[in-house]
C-alpha cells in the first residue's frame, strides 16, 4: 500500500474527514464515461474533492493511453492532498503497464517520491471468507 498521507484512513474517518474508497478500475471507468458524455471535468472534480481518496487494486492490468492520461491528471490535481493506493505489485512492475513511458515516469515519480510505502506480508485473509463446504486449501490451488 502506498500512502501520501501520514495518518491512517481509520483515524481520518473518525475525525470527520471526507474519505472516498473506490477501486482504481471504477475511477478509470468513471472518467472514461466523462469523456463520452462530456462530463469529465465534473467527474474529476468529484474525485479531487475528498480529503482522502483511497484507490484499491492499483496497477492490476495494462492501461490504455486515455486511462494513463486520466490517472496522471487525477494524481496531478490531487498534489498535496491525501491519496492512498493499494497494489499487489511492486512499483518497479508498474512502469510496463503504461503505454507512454513519459506519462508513466511523470505519474509514478509523483506517486513514489511523495509517498510512504507500507508492505504487508503474510497469508491472504480471503481463505477465511470462503463459504463452508467449498474446496479445501489443497484443492483448486491458483498459481501466479
Amino acid at each position: 500500500m502506498w500512502s501520501t498521507h501520514r495518518s491512517t484512513p481509520t483515524l481520518a474517518v473518525r475525525q470527520g474527514t471526507n474519505v472516498r474508497f473506490t477501486k482504481t478500475s471504477r475511477v478509470l471507468a468513471e472518467l472514461a464515461g466523462g469523456h463520452a458524455d462530456r462530463t469529465w471535468d465534473k467527474r474529476i472534480r468529484e474525485l479531487i474533492r475528498p480529503d482522502v481518496l483511497i484507490m484499491d487494486d492499483f496497477a492490476m492490468r495494462q492501461l490504455s493511453a486515455a486511462q494513463a492520461d486520466d490517472l496522471y491528471e487525477l494524481v496531478s490535481e490531487r498534489q498535496g492532498r491525501s491519496l492512498i493506493i493499494t497494489s499487489n505489485r511492486a512499483p518497479s512492475d508498474w512502469y510496463p503497464l503504461f503505454p507512454n513511458p513519459v506519462v508513466a515516469e511523470s505519474l509514478l515519480n509523483r506517486l513514489i517520491n511523495t509517498s510512504h510505502q507500507v508492505i504487508m506480508n503474510g497469508p491472504s485473509y480471503r481463505p477465511n471468507k470462503r463459504p463452508k463446504g467449498s474446496a479445501t486449501k489443497d484443492e483448486n490451488v491458483l498459481t501466479k
